[in-house]
């Protein structure tokens, strides 16, 4: 046996999707505005996590210039087919609902198929026994939206060589509770002639949960199960250890134990800034219904796993991470890190001093690519620390960059002139720009800064010599939590420079970047 943590991917890895090939499980997760979008992992035990890529790799993918924080990559599916791995999901504001394919889920994955008729978001694939493909989404109601959140879920016969949506669009379910809003994120299954859909409902916060329904067609009609909502935590109250469960995807290992990936919350005193991890929970079927952690009914934090370690995967990403640009092998970033949007070719140059970043007139407020490359926050207490030297003009900037979404972050900045340098700490909140301090301090060769973290508060330092100097301590970063900022989107830490509102002909080296 061996005992799986949860979360299973720590940090802003929303909407999970899951499927099996042979001994290998595959994991995808959404990335909103992100780039590159949809990161895919693979595991041989559920408890283990290895990322092997990201699946949208190019702008041609996944244009994302102009989108909000919160637009951009929503809830992928992958699914498994006769050699093909099938990816679907929606681009907000992009072009709508398309698919992407791969022989290697490593990829290269191809260029994306646009869906013609599929309206609305959260689509998903399934292939019935005879190889017929099917789509199911979620839309508003076709009858008319009622109320805010009035939606169906809706399934369309697909053909899987044109990419085109066949014969007649049939409305199957429209949430398990009376007047249910945003039934969302559906998934259809087969078993024992039972066709299954499970889909959430009651929106992606506390009162977030997962329903279950049935029929002997695939176009219904459906029924719920009377042991709806088959998992969710709102009943625990906002100061549960995990929160905001739902959106689950279903998975069996080749023993023919069945199991659920599903997002949920981790908030301290309330306050969540990781965003929506990945969870994973035991599923067993009675009387052709799916139970969830049988006698618990509730996200664990650990789930023990038939099995043993693999010891041929590397460490979870939760580990504390050293990176050394000038050591990375292939010299292209490692899988993990992230950008905003698109990035321009000229966005970032990795080579055997440094990754270089140019001090664009574009900011964290702007709807275009900022020179910031980041990590996902996966704990409650960290410690992000980076060596820079900033080639820049008067009043260009580098450091560290905290950020919730483009109206609610924080930074830790360097800056200099011909007679000395300023480290600022700023805040923008509620987007509102604010100076919370200012630092003089000599010009180096090479800058460090460090923020820490500790749940809703921080505090920022700069290192002269070899003394560590704390600027500013005691912030308080509650307005970043997603209670306050809202969105879909998790907390990133990572490396920034800019040159405000002007243009400049200036750069950063960044020579290391740390989080623990």
């Amino acid at each position: 046996m061996i005992s799986c943590k949860n979360p299973i991917l720590n940090g802003f890895y929303p909407d999970p999707s899951i499927c099996r090939v042979g001994e290998w499980f595959y994991l995808v997760n959404s990335t909103f505005a992100y780039y590159p979008g949809i990161p895919i992992f693979r595991s041989r035990n559920l408890a283990q996590w290895e990322q092997i890529g990201n699946v949208l790799t190019r702008e041609s993918q996944v244009p994302l210039r102009g989108s909000g924080h919160n637009e951009g990559i929503y809830a992928p599916t992958i699914r498994w087919h006769e050699g093909t791995f099938y990816i679907i999901t929606t681009n907000v504001a992009g072009g709508g609902n398309f698919i992407v394919t791969a022989k290697d889920p490593a990829g290269p994955w191809s260029e994306p198929y646009f869906l013609e008729e599929a309206e609305g978001i959260d689509p998903s694939l399934f292939f019935d026994d005879d190889g017929s493909c099917y789509y199911i989404g979620q839309r508003q109601n076709s009858d008319g939206s009622r109320y805010f959140g009035d939606c169906e879920i809706w399934i369309r016969k697909l053909n899987p060589e044109t990419f085109e949506l066949e014969g007649e669009a049939h409305p199957v379910l429209y949430g398990f509770q009376k007047n249910a809003v945003w039934p969302e994120g559906p998934h259809l299954y087969k078993r024992n002639g039972y066709y299954y859909i499970l889909h959430a409902e009651s929106g992606t916060e506390q009162y977030h949960c997962e329903v279950a329904a049935r029929s002997r067609n695939i176009f219904g009609p459906y029924e719920y199960a009377r042991t709806n909502p088959i998992l969710t935590h709102r009943h625990l109250g906002s100061r549960a250890e995990i929160t905001c469960v739902g959106h689950c995807d279903l998975t069996e290992d080749q023993a023919g134990n069945w199991y659920m990936v599903v997002l949920g919350c981790r908030p301290q005193d309330g306050k969540t800034f990781r965003g929506r991890e990945t969870f994973l929970a035991k599923v067993e079927w009675e009387d052709d219904w799916p139970v969830v952690n049988p006698g618990i009914g509730m996200i664990q934090k650990e789930v023990e796993l038939p099995g043993e370690k693999d010891t041929l995967m590397p460490e979870s990403l939760s580990e504390s991470r050293e990176y050394l640009f000038k050591d990375l092998q292939e010299k292209q970033l490692p899988p993990e890190f992230l950008m905003l949007r698109n990035p321009d070719t000229d966005a970032y140059v990795l080579d055997n001093e440094c990754l270089m970043l140019p001090a664009k007139a574009v900011t964290l407020k702007d709807k275009a690519t900022p020179s910031y490359v980041a990590l996902r926050q996966t704990s409650a207490q960290f410690l992000a620390e980076t060596e820079f030297t900033l080639k820049g003009q008067p009043k260009d900037r580098a450091g560290i960059a905290y950020i919730q979404n483009d109206q609610n972050y924080l930074c830790v900045e360097y800056e200099e002139d011909e007679s000395y340098g300023r480290v600022y700490v700023t805040a923008c909140i509620g987007g509102e720009n604010k100076i919370l301090a200012e630092r003089k301090t000599e010009i180096r060769l090479c800058q460090n800064l460090r923020l820490i973290v500790n749940k809703n508060c921080a505090e920022a330092w700069l290192k002269k010599g070899d003394i560590w100097e704390c600027v500013l301590e005691n912030i308080d970063i509650s307005y970043m939590c997603s209670e306050s900022a809202g969105g879909f989107t998790g907390c990133t830490v990572g490396m920034y420079t800019h040159s405000g509102e002007k243009q400049s002909s200036g750069y950063t080296k960044f020579y290391r970047f740390v989080l623990k």
